[in-house]
């Protein structure tokens, strides 16, 4: 593999590119970083295949997977890493291109999302006429209800029995009036439907169209800078758009079957305990987005589907699942977190945190929130540190890796410079550091500074 790397700026991508991410899109600031920055965040319809499945709103896209996998010179005879794979962009995109590779995920729903869109070997036909029959079987339990599910129907719902709800534990764990009761008991219904209904092979793919369908059609979720609630709809549909998302997944599968066969292996792990679950001195070379420290609280931005789905049932569940993340906000900080004592070398990390912390105490801001900015910066940090720490032991000689950061102010507009202070971190462990190339530029919403999306790129000399 080419450890020779020059700096460079990736390409603007052409101009008849979808927008795969009207969330940061709307981020920017004027309409000429819209044309110039957006662009390189947009997705291809070609790519759309095993992607649009499921996917965050913030995901990276495939063509930067591609354009570093390239870069990187894998091939068929390599192991790729994703140690922060998230929903499995860099995992889909390797096994379209016939590269054997391995993610790690804490995230209980983002593991269940990577590991169902990196699995092609459903037989397509039998696919859709099982949804089918799991949508047909539904629509008559609920006509016997009184209730429809049409789409845009006029038609008031008249439920003769009572509507199904959650147990009050779980109902706890949603976001007030991220779905309406009736179309809660809609959902319920049809999970019981996917359960019950024919073979469970096709199971995991029928909750994955489920889950993208919860957040896109049938819940009240809007997502902005943050999630949060919008219109509050008195019903929803939940069959017609379920099975929507089932015939195009069915459509994908038709064209990905034949691919299947190169290896896409997704651990439930904690990357900071990266040698528990990687073989010594396997990995070529890495493709990852970590989490960057700010508020983006990812347990809270899944918490519908995670909840419906069954993957997270109670406070114990939520506490002991981010437990196992990278402390990126500070809804996630514990009083027994030591993380930060692997960057006590780093005096630049030290000084930012107390920069934080002077400003929190000049502004007179006291919230509990607040008072935990500098320390989750210490432990975000440091997570990334044991993480890399961790990581060198599963590395081959040579192999390369691609982080893809971004700047942050959101901890009181004090500026963090996430790829240079990363590059620090793996520079005190053993890694050279190649390049730190500006992928796109976004406005900071508070201050308006512009912030970087950058790939630091590493090699690991062995």
């Amino acid at each position: 593999m080419n450890a020779t790397m020059k700096t460079h700026q990736l390409p603007l991508l052409p101009d008849t590119l979808t927008d795969g991410n009207s969330q940061s899109r709307a981020s920017l600031g004027s309409r000429t970083q819209v044309r110039s920055n957006g662009r390189a965040n947009k997705i291809d319809r070609t790519d759309n295949p095993a992607h649009e499945w499921y996917r965050f709103v913030l995901s990276f896209p495939p063509h930067l997977v591609r354009q570093y996998l390239e870069r990187f010179e894998t091939n068929g005879s390599h192991l790729v890493l994703d140690p922060f794979c998230g929903t499995g962009t860099t995992l889909v995109e390797c096994k379209k291109l016939g590269i054997p590779s391995m993610g790690i995920e804490a995230h209980p729903m983002a593991h269940f999302a990577a590991s169902t869109k990196t699995d092609w070997s459903p037989e397509p036909e039998e696919l859709l006429a099982h949804a089918t029959d799991v949508a047909e079987y539904t629509t008559t339990l609920l006509a016997s209800q009184g209730l429809i599910d049409i789409p845009f129907s006029s038609q008031k719902a008249n439920c003769e029995t009572p509507l199904r709800t959650l147990p009050e534990e779980e109902h706890r764990l949603l976001l007030r009036d991220s779905i309406s009761p009736l179309p809660l008991h809609k959902t319920l219904l049809l999970l019981d439907a996917m359960s019950n209904i024919g073979s469970p092979s096709f199971r995991s793919h029928e909750r994955l169209a489920l889950a993208r369908a919860l957040v896109t059609t049938i819940g009240n979720l809007h997502f902005g800078p943050e999630v949060g609630v919008g219109k509050v709809k008195s019903d929803a549909p939940v069959v017609s758009p379920w099975l929507h998302i089932v015939r195009a997944i069915a459509a994908d599968l038709a064209s990905l079957r034949s691919l299947d066969s190169t290896p896409a292996t997704v651990v439930h792990g904690d990357s900071r305990s990266i040698s528990e679950f990687v073989p010594p001195s396997s990995v070529d070379a890495v493709f990852t987005s970590p989490p960057y420290p700010n508020e983006k609280d990812y347990t809270r931005t899944t918490r519908l589907e995670s909840v419906l789905l069954g993957l997270v049932s109670t406070k114990h569940d939520l506490r002991a699942l981010k437990r196992t993340l990278v402390r990126s906000n500070t809804r996630s900080v514990y009083t027994d977190d030591a993380d930060h004592e692997s960057i006590s070398h780093i005096p630049e990390i030290s000084r930012l945190a107390e920069r934080i912390e002077r400003r929190r105490k000049s502004l007179g801001k006291t919230s509990g929130f607040e008072r935990m900015y500098h320390k989750v910066t210490l432990q975000y940090f440091g997570g990334m540190a044991r993480h890399l720490e961790a990581l060198r032991g599963c590395l081959r000689p040579g192999a390369m890796l691609g982080y893809v950061v971004g700047d942050q102010a959101s901890y009181l507009r004090v500026m963090i410079r996430t790829g240079q202070l990363l590059g620090k971190i793996a520079q005190s462990l053993g890694y050279e550091q190649i390049d730190i190339d500006l992928f796109r530029t976004r406005r900071a919403t508070a201050t308006r500074d512009e912030l970087r999306e950058e790939v630091l790129v590493l090699r690991w000399p062995g």
